[in-house]
C-alpha cells in the first residue's frame, strides 16, 4: 500500500473528518440552540466551552504524542509495541482526568469570577460547568482511542463514533435546554449535560468496538498488568511540548474572549458566533493535517525521509482546494449562515463582518496548520513548542492592543487569526526546509 497516495489520504482522512464533524457538531448545535434562548447564555457557552476546551488540550496534548509513537511503531511494524503505548496511555489519559476534574470542581467558582467582569455571565458560566466538567472522563479516554485507530491508519470507525456522538448530542440538547421529549427545560445546564452524555455513549462504542473487533493479541491491547513507567516517560518526553504548545494555544484564545466580554455582551455574542463558524469551517484542514502527522510520521518511520517535503508541498495545495470554495461560500452569505445561531436581525447584521473576516482567515489556517503539523509529525515537538511560543507572544500582543489599549471594532480583533496563521506557517515552513529534522530519533 502506498502511504501517500490520495486514495489511502482519503481513507485516513475522511473518518477523521466526520470525528471532527461531530465534536464541531456539538458546539454548532450549543450555540444554535443557546442562541435562541438569549445573548447571555449564547456568550457565557462561548467563555465555558473555552474554559472547558483549555483543559481538555491536556488531555489532547499527550495523546498526540502517543499518535506520533504509534504512527512511527506502525512504520516500523512493531505491533506490539503500539498496544503498549496505548495501555499506558489510556491509563495516564484516565490520571489526568480524575485531576483536572478534581481541580475544576472546587475552583471553577473562583476562576471564573476572576475572569468575567457581568454578574450575568458569570452565573451562566458556572451553571454550564458544573455539569460540563464530567465530561472530562470520557473525553480524555475517548482521545486515546482516536490516537490509536488514526496511528494505525484505520480510521473508519471513527465514522461510526462521529455519528453516535452527533445524533446524541444533538438529541438531548433538544430535549434538555428546552424541555422536549418530557424532560425538564433546563437552560444552558441542559446543553452541558448533553455534552457530557453523548462523550460517555461515545466511549462505551469506542471500547465495545475496540474488544470486539481489534486483534487484541497483535497489538496487545488492554495488558494492564503493571504500570510501564518508563513507555509513559518516553511518551512525555515526546508530548510534554505538544501539551505545553496546546495549552498555550488555547490558553490565548481563552484570553481572546476573556478580553472581548470586557467590550460588553454583544460583541461577545458575535464572537461566539464566529467562533462557531471557524471551528466548523476549519474541520477540512485540521482534519487533512491531522493525517499528514500520523502520514509524515510513518514515513520516517519507514524510512522514506527523502519523500516527506514533496508530500507536504502536495497535501498543503490539496487542502486548499479543499477549503477555498468552502470559504468563498461563506464570505459572499454570512447572514445566511448566521440566521442559524439567531433569529434577532440586530445581531446578523452586526455579525456580518466576523464572519467575512473568518472567511478568509480560514484559507490562512488550512495552510497553516498542515505545515504546522508536519513539524510535530516529525517528532520535534520541542521545536514546535517553540515556534507556537513565539507566534503566542505576538498574537496576543495584538488581542490585546485591539481590544484593551486600542478598542476596536470585534471584526478588527478577529484580524488576529491572520497574525497567527502567518507566523506559525512561516516559521514551521522555514525549519521543514532547512532539515533538520531529519536527525530526530524517537
Amino acid at each position: 500500500m502506498d502511504l501517500t497516495s490520495n486514495k489511502n489520504i482519503f481513507n485516513i482522512a475522511y473518518p477523521v473528518f466526520l470525528t471532527l464533524v461531530a465534536q464541531n457538531i456539538i458546539n454548532v448545535t450549543d450555540t444554535a440552540f443557546l442562541g435562541h434562548l438569549s445573548e447571555i447564555a449564547l456568550g457565557a457557552s462561548a467563555i465555558a466551552g473555552m474554559f472547558y476546551i483549555a483543559v481538555y488540550v491536556v488531555g489532547f496534548g499527550f495523546s498526540q504524542g502517543a499518535q506520533i509513537m504509534i504512527g512511527r511503531r506502525n512504520g516500523e511494524k512493531d505491533y506490539a509495541t503500539i498496544g503498549l503505548i496505548f495501555n499506558n496511555g489510556l491509563l495516564f489519559n484516565l490520571l489526568l482526568s480524575v485531576t483536572v476534574f478534581t481541580f475544576s470542581y472546587f475552583y471553577i467558582d473562583q476562576i471564573a469570577r476572576f475572569l468575567v467582569s457581568s454578574d450575568e455571565i458569570y452565573d451562566a458560566v458556572v451553571e454550564y460547568l458544573d455539569w460540563r466538567i464530567y465530561g472530562f472522563f470520557f473525553a480524555f479516554l475517548n482521545i486515546m482511542f482516536r490516537s490509536l485507530y488514526v496511528g494505525i491508519t484505520r480510521t473508519r470507525v471513527l465514522t461510526a463514533s462521529a455519528i453516535i456522538t452527533s445524533v446524541a448530542n444533538v438529541f438531548f440538547d433538544y430535549a434538555m435546554i428546552f424541555g422536549n421529549f418530557g424532560f425538564p427545560a433546563l437552560g444552558i445546564a441542559g446543553a452541558a449535560i448533553a455534552s457530557v452524555i453523548a462523550e460517555g455513549v461515545t466511549f462505551l462504542f469506542l471500547l465495545g468496538y475496540t474488544l470486539l473487533k481489534m486483534d487484541a493479541k497483535r497489538y496487545a491491547l488492554f495488558n494492564f498488568s503493571k504500570i510501564d513507567w518508563k513507555m509513559i516517560k518516553q511518551m512525555l518526553n515526546l508530548s510534554i511540548f505538544i501539551m505545553f504548545q496546546f495549552i498555550i494555544s488555547t490558553s490565548t484564545w481563552f484570553l481572546f474572549f476573556i478580553f472581548i466580554e470586557r467590550m460588553g455582551e454583544r460583541p461577545l455574542a458575535i464572537t461566539n458566533i464566529g467562533r462557531s463558524l471557524y471551528m466548523l469551517l476549519m474541520i477540512p484542514g485540521v482534519a487533512l493535517s491531522t493525517t499528514i502527522s500520523t502520514l509524515v510520521s510513518n514515513l520516517i518511520g519507514a524510512g522514506r525521509k527523502s519523500e516527506v517535503m514533496h508530500f507536504i508541498n502536495r497535501m498543503i495545495k490539496i487542502t486548499l482546494m479543499a477549503v477555498v470554495p468552502i470559504a468563498l461560500f461563506t464570505f459572499a452569505l454570512p447572514e445566511l449562515i448566521t440566521h442559524i445561531y439567531t433569529g434577532d436581525t440586530g445581531l446578523v447584521k452586526a455579525s456580518t463582518p466576523v464572519m467575512r473576516v473568518v472567511s478568509i482567515a480560514i484559507v490562512f489556517c488550512a495552510a497553516g496548520s498542515v505545515i504546522f503539523s508536519s513539524v510535530s509529525g516529525t517528532g520535534n515537538t520541542r521545536t514546535a513548542f517553540l515556534i507556537e511560543f513565539v507566534t503566542m507572544f505576538f498574537y496576543t500582543g495584538y488581542i490585546y492592543y485591539t481590544t484593551i489599549i486600542s478598542p476596536s471594532a470585534t471584526a478588527v480583533v478577529w484580524l488576529s487569526e491572520f497574525v497567527y496563521w502567518v507566523l506559525i506557517g512561516g516559521f514551521g515552513y522555514y525549519y521543514l526546509k532547512k532539515g533538520k529534522w531529519q536527525k530526530k530519533k524517537i
